[in-house]
């Protein structure tokens, strides 16, 4: 079996109560506005980060060179938005098509690419996604509302310390008339990790 080694990822795991400590002291001494502290981890897990890697999907979908780029060299084709730096270093993107669904999970730990999407969400960290995603993949992306044919093959990425995956989405139909960045909103995060597909059209 390969070695999986999470150097970061272990120690952030055995932190949380200490990280709890110091954040209720910084919120007694007044330090830290609690809402304040939740909105900030709101934007970084769902904002901020996302969108780095929504602007890479959007690329990708409107212009193949750079897509094959993606697919072949994730890590330098990211590098050209200026994404890159820890958690990033070493990055791959599966592509999901009709016939495969790709979605990704870090068994040992919660190793994710921070660079493209920002924080990793409660759940992705979270022990019962991390084993069952590889046990029964389909029963939990049906539990995230997403529903494959029989035919539709899923595949499983894990995570490590030295590689970090990131799922390139289908294009949503009937988006020919969008501009990149129009096409940028439909990507979510959850179809970056292979839990959710691209939006339908654009959110309102």
């Amino acid at each position: 079996m390969a070695h999986h080694h999470h150097d970061e990822g272990s120690a952030l795991e055995e932190n949380p109560l200490r990280v709890k400590a110091l954040e209720s002291l910084l919120v007694e001494k007044g330090y830290v506005d609690p809402a304040a502290l939740d909105q900030l981890i709101d934007i970084y897990e769902n904002k901020v980060g996302p969108r780095n890697g929504a602007a890479v999907v959007a690329r990708a979908w409107v212009d193949p060179q750079f897509k094959a780029k993606l697919l072949s060299d994730a890590t330098n084709a990211i590098k050209e938005f200026g994404f890159e730096g820890r958690q990033g270093e070493h990055m791959e993107v599966k592509e999901n098509t009709p016939g495969i669904h790709n979605m990704v999970v870090c068994t040992l730990c919660s190793c994710y690419p921070w660079p493209v999407l920002g924080l990793p969400p409660v759940w992705y960290k979270a022990a019962p996604y991390r084993s069952r995603a590889v046990s029964e993949p389909r029963a939990v992306l049906a539990e995230f509302g997403v529903t494959l044919s029989d035919d539709t093959e899923v595949r499983v990425w894990d995570s490590t310390a030295e590689l970090r995956y990131l799922i390139l989405p289908m294009r949503p139909e009937n988006t020919d008339h969008l501009s990149e960045e129009e096409l940028a909103l439909l990507v979510t995060r959850d179809s970056m990790i292979g839990t959710g597909i691209a939006l339908e059209e654009e959110p309102k």
